[in-house]
């Protein structure tokens, strides 16, 4: 049984609507899986094997300034990869603030279990 151009237009709403809310949730329902920062990881693991390269470049040719440059490079490549991969599944931005708040209910929640056993 086909559905009306009503029905059509309220499903495409709530897809919209659902995708605006929880993008994860509808990128597993859709079956196309989004990692966000791909770029940034792609990026930095660029920077890293081209710094590696130019500290191997810097040590045939004995040129240090060559080599450290390749160092830096190598280590904004870590970096950016670290930080991309590191974001990744995290809620909110603010770090130490999600931390705390981690701890803080596990803890509460252990306080409670403990008082409702009793």
């Amino acid at each position: 049984m086909p559905l009306s151009d009503r029905e059509r237009q309220l499903l495409a709403e709530m897809e919209q609507a659902l995708s605006a809310d929880d993008p994860r949730l509808s990128s597993t329902l859709t079956g196309s899986r989004t990692f966000p920062g791909r770029a940034r990881v792609l990026t930095g693991v660029g920077a890293l094997l081209s710094g590696l390269a130019i500290i191997l470049g810097g040590l045939i040719s004995q040129t240090v300034p060559v080599g450290i440059l390749g160092f830096l490079i190598a280590l904004f490549g870590l970096i950016t990869v670290l930080s991309a991969l590191g974001g990744i599944g995290k809620g909110p931005k603010n770090a130490a603030k999600s931390k705390n708040s981690g701890i803080r209910s596990r803890l509460e929640q252990r306080w409670d279990e403990r008082n409702f056993d009793n």
